[in-house]
């Protein structure tokens, strides 16, 4: 990478470190082709295109060194269950229970069959499935390997097998578990961002077929029980709904939302199938698509996505925007012009856009630059040989081998940068409250807050602190005496003025100066937000979503393929906002960010149905890579057979409303704040933090304190 990028890597614009530890991982392989065939299919089809190699093309020296690592790394990997075979017949020798005796007999000859060859019955097929899963996760250390539509490969042994229900549900339920002994070895700034230990296997079900039709089974209802029973974080299960999805299909997925695990994420078909054919997939294929780690569609086992490719802080480059293009005393970006010489909303637009052009385009060289050190250190020869088309045209996956090629990079701080912009709009340009040098000299200062550095100085700040009756008056009687009248927002300032000095107890730091910036956040704060339908606050926040997209839009990979934008945080919200000075939303310093395509914590204030519905304004078929949106409702509000049917009503309304995805917590903030100060007594409390379900008290305690301020909704 070039000392520009890396300077923008370490400002906190972006980052790409996920992926300078480990695999790439954020794939989907062809299960299906596994449990049919088997290993010795794979290793068939390998030696079938090696004899077919022409040896006068130069590239049969490349292919034939990839033919060679998939017949090891396979070959190796059937002895690798044929130990698991060895050690069931050990134990079950020594085994003096009959019924465990009899179960190790039989994982034994399991682990015989499969996945060397195709599996002949749900049994085998689960097992096959469970070893496919461990091996590519051991060959990469990547994260999000993920089982994408299990119900729909899984579905036809289950249908052709005498097995009983309660069985086959207990099988289900045991590969529930087993999800939830995978990890990976991580380096420290990407376990905070992950925070929870999150290895996001997404697990999806439902949607449609190749033909359009709905794909919903017996196995789709089965892995709704398999939450229920486990109570576990992972999988991250996710649900595919249409227009002629079952309504069964919906209320079951919804109480099981209502249990309060976090799952499973809902996905719109009529948003997500449209997105992936506009990137080029093929409508068969795009029908067929599963979902990756957090949030992300691709065509199933067709797709090397690299998703998750980076995350991209656009609070900052706002941030930056408003500062020149300098950042901690720095020139980090193009000079666009000091703040107060944008003396129109469009200026401060053109300004950001020149920011992002900018930003973006070291974000792209960033991107490739890893993407190269993988094709060149990294090749995935075992995973590859399961991805179409690595074995047909001799490349793995990661040198382009894979049908469909994208880069997957992610934004956070839309609702921020909407917010902001759109303050600035209304209390400088329109209503002249503030000048944009009051503004910029409040930003500088944090509010205020980082000016009180006496001892004995509070911070000036309007929680939590209160005034006598005597002085309300005083401040009453001082407005009738210069106006004889009362105006409810000088008031509101007076009264703002007189706690910021009043909390100053040296009287030395707490000037006019800081009540004014006090006053000034006061303002801003009290500004209309991204988060409850309103049209001219909610095309702020497009917008910015907007000039993202197209930025990355421009830009294409060394496999071939293209960048495709996608807004979602994990928790990186919480972890960048670290990074990221005061805003004009009247956001302090280093605060967190909101998270994904949510509005900004507490500020949507019209109930669960218009912050969807500003939410599905977004351009959520251009950000193919993923939108993410939280919401979070008291069990009170979802209980009982009306809660239910309120909760579908409100998937159904934002889906209807082309809002691409959505996902819940059912609990009540007084539970979460207890469980962070006892944590002992809640350690089986599980929430949904971003794309991915944890127990809580695993978390940062700056990631519980996210979860805990995000709007509570009631009915």
């Amino acid at each position: 990478m070039s000392p520009e990028t890396k300077d923008c890597i370490a400002n906190g614009v972006f980052t790409v470190g996920n992926y300078f530890y480990g695999g790439v991982g954020h794939v989907n392989v062809d299960y299906g082709k596994i449990l049919k065939k088997g290993f010795r299919g794979v290793l068939e089809e390998t030696i079938a295109a090696m004899n077919q190699l022409d040896p006068d093309d130069p590239e049969t020296i490349k292919k034939r060194q990839f033919y060679n690592a998939v017949i090891i790394s396979y070959n190796a990997a059937i002895k690798f269950a044929h130990r698991y075979a060895d050690k069931a017949r050990e134990l079950a020798a020594a085994e003096s229970n009959p019924v465990r005796k009899a179960e190790l007999v039989q994982i034994a000859a399991n682990c015989d069959r499969v996945p060397e060859y195709g599996a002949r019955n749900f049994y085998e097929a689960c097992q096959s499935f469970w070893f496919i899963q461990i091996m590519v996760q051991i060959e990469s250390n990547g994260h999000s390997i993920s089982p994408g539509r299990f119900d729909q490969y899984m579905y036809p042994y289950l249908k052709n097998d005498n097995i009983s229900r309660e069985f086959a549900q207990e099988l289900i339920d045991c590969i529930w578990v087993k999800l939830n002994d995978v990890n990976k070895t991580r380096d420290e700034v990407s376990a905070q961002a992950f925070a929870g230990y999150a290895v996001f296997q997404n697990l999806c079900v439902g949607g449609q077929d190749e033909e359009g039709k709905d794909a919903t089974n017996e196995v789709s209802y089965m892995c709704m029980e398999a939450v229920a029973h486990v109570k576990l974080p992972a999988p991250s299960f996710s649900v595919r709904v249409h227009q002629n999805s079952p309504l069964e299909f919906l209320y079951r997925a919804c109480e099981v939302s209502r249990l309060g695990y976090g799952v499973p994420a809902f996905y719109n078909d009529e948003v997500i199938i449209l997105a992936l054919v506009a990137r080029g997939v093929a409508l068969k294929d795009a029908r067929d698509y599963c979902i990756i780690g957090c949030v992300e569609p691709q065509a199933g086992h067709r797709t090397e996505g690299w998703h998750d490719a980076a995350f991209f802080n656009i609070a900052k480059v706002l941030e930056i925007t408003l500062n020149n293009g300098r950042c901690n005393g720095k020139q980090l970006g193009p000079v666009t012009g000091e703040l107060e010489e944008l003396d129109s909303i469009e200026k401060i637009f053109d300004a950001y856009q020149k920011q992002m052009e900018y930003f973006v385009r070291r974000l792209a060289e960033a991107d490739n630059a890893v993407d190269y050190a993988h094709i060149e250190r990294a090749p995935l020869p075992f995973m590859s040989a399961m991805v179409d088309d690595c074995i047909k045209v001799g490349k793995t996956a990661q040198e382009g081998g894979a049908i469909y090629n994208f880069t997957g990079p992610q934004a956070f701080g839309v609702a921020d940068s909407g917010d902001s912009l759109y303050a600035i709009q209304k209390h400088v340009f329109e209503d002249k409250k503030i000048t944009l040098k009051e503004l910029k000299e409040a930003l500088e200062s944090n509010f205020g807050a980082s000016d009180c550095v006496t001892p004995g100085c509070k911070e000036p700040s309007i929680e939590g602190a209160s005034l006598s009756e005597a002085e309300i008056y005083e401040a009453v009687k001082k407005i009738l005496a210069s106006t004889g009248s009362i105006d409810m927002a000088t008031l509101e300032n007076k009264l703002t003025e007189k706690i910021s000095t009043s909390a100053c107890k040296t009287g030395t730091c707490c000037g006019e100066s800081t009540g004014r910036f006090t006053t000034i956040r006061k303002i801003l704060q009290n500004t209309d937000s991204f988060g409850n339908d309103i049209e001219e606050v909610d095309e702020f926040a497009r917008r910015c979503g907007k000039i993202y997209c197209n930025e990355v839009d421009k830009y294409t990979n060394p496999r071939g393929g293209q960048f495709q934008a996608g807004i979602y945080p994990v928790s990186a919200n919480v972890l960048f906002g670290k990074d990221v000075l005061a805003l004009p939303d009247g956001r302090l310093a280093h605060e967190p960010l909101a998270d994904g395509v949510s509005p900004r914590q507490g500020v949507d204030t019209h109930g669960p149905t218009a912050a969807s519905n500003s939410v599905a304004k977004l351009d959520h078929a251009q950000a193919s890579n993923g939108t993410l949106y939280n919401q979070k409702f008291t069990p009170a509000a979802v209980s009982g057979e009306q809660g239910l049917k309120n909760f579908v009503s409100i998937v159904k309304s934002f889906f209807d409303h082309k809002g691409s995805h959505v996902q819940f917590n059912v609990v009540d903030k007084e539970t979460l704040i207890e469980a962070q100060e006892h944590p002992e007594d809640h350690q089986d409390l599980i929430v949904r933090v971003a794309g991915y379900s944890a127990h809580f008290v695993t978390l940062a305690k700056e990631v519980q304190d996210d979860i805990i301020n995000r709007t509570e909704h009631n009915m």
